[in-house]
């Protein structure tokens, strides 16, 4: 494989490390004490399942998460957290990879209406795709200099 200026596996790591600022960023930028004390982020959730027009997703959220909706807000915030920090410095890539991307794909589903939303989980189920099956953690990873995952 040709490139420019860095190998192929390195555009990878590249890559992988992007997402993982990606979803660091998303973790970052949520307003935890909204998310955990008065349940925001579950009630917005809520609010968009209301009125999704499919019924399977309404009444997997009515299962899994109405009833425990400060245990969810807790696995969203810090699922966002670890899979970031998890790609970033490439320690348990493969996890991570899977993991952002069953966010993704959930997050995709449950905001099936909104064009952008679509457009940001598409792209960053893509990259976990890639990332993935392009072995990421080879290169500027915690994973490649232990030898896992090989």
């Amino acid at each position: 494989m040709d490139t420019i200026w860095l190998t192929g596996a390195e555009w990878l790591a590249v890559l992988r490390i992007g997402l993982g600022l990606w979803w660091f960023e998303s973790w970052r930028h949520k307003d935890k004490k909204a998310w955990f004390e008065r349940g925001t982020g579950i009630a917005w959730a809520a609010d968009v399942v209301a009125g999704h027009p499919w019924t399977a997703v309404r009444s997997g959220f009515d299962v899994v998460v109405a009833p425990r909706p400060r245990t969810m807000a807790y696995l969203v915030v810090y699922a966002e957290l670890a899979v970031g920090l998890g790609l970033i410095v490439g320690f348990l890539t493969p996890v991570a990879l899977v993991g952002g991307l069953l966010l993704n794909v959930l997050y995709f589903v449950l905001m099936i209406h909104d064009w952008a939303e679509q457009g940001q989980n598409s792209m960053m189920a893509l990259i976990s795709v890639v990332a993935l099956f392009g072995m990421s953690w080879q290169t500027w990873a915690v994973d490649g200099a232990l030898g896992l995952f090989r």
